[in-house]
């Protein structure tokens, strides 16, 4: 029994000891790392919430030759007050061309919301919702 107990508190230490001297073996060196270049694009959403719907609302790219692409968005509001069908279709809207970045190989990494712009006119009631989506895509 006790040669039994001897053979298995030896078997032990020489697991442990295998496994210790592995666990401080060096990484191999791979060499210098080479860092990953991007580029960017930046879509922006410009979302009215003029009562009424007198406001401008837009979905702003710049293509890759530096031609603005723009695309209409809904107000926020119509004649009766806050339209969720509105945010509703500029949601589907927006989705759709993160989607489409996405399939051309960009990775939507930030998303910035500049909030409310309030109107210069000193009425409180409207202003603008900025969102900027920014993608990045290895060279």
């Amino acid at each position: 029994m006790k040669k039994q107990i001897s053979t298995a508190l030896i078997a032990v230490l020489a697991t442990l000891g295998t496994l210790g001297v592995f666990s401080f073996k060096p990484a191999p060196d791979n060499g210098p790392v080479t860092p990953v270049i991007y580029q960017y694009k930046q879509i922006t959403a410009v979302e009215s919430i003029v009562p009424g719907g007198a406001g401008r609302s837009r979905i702003l790219t710049t293509d890759d030759s530096g031609q603005m692409i723009e695309k209409d968005l809904k107000n926020f509001y119509s004649l009766v007050g806050i339209n969720f069908d509105n945010i509703s279709n500029n949601d589907r809207a927006i989705v759709d061309r993160i989607n489409y970045y996405s399939e051309q190989g960009w990775e939507l990494t930030q998303v910035v919301t500049s909030g409310n712009q309030q109107m210069s006119n000193g009425n409180s009631s409207g202003g603008i919702f900025i969102t900027r989506y920014i993608f990045r895509k290895a060279k």
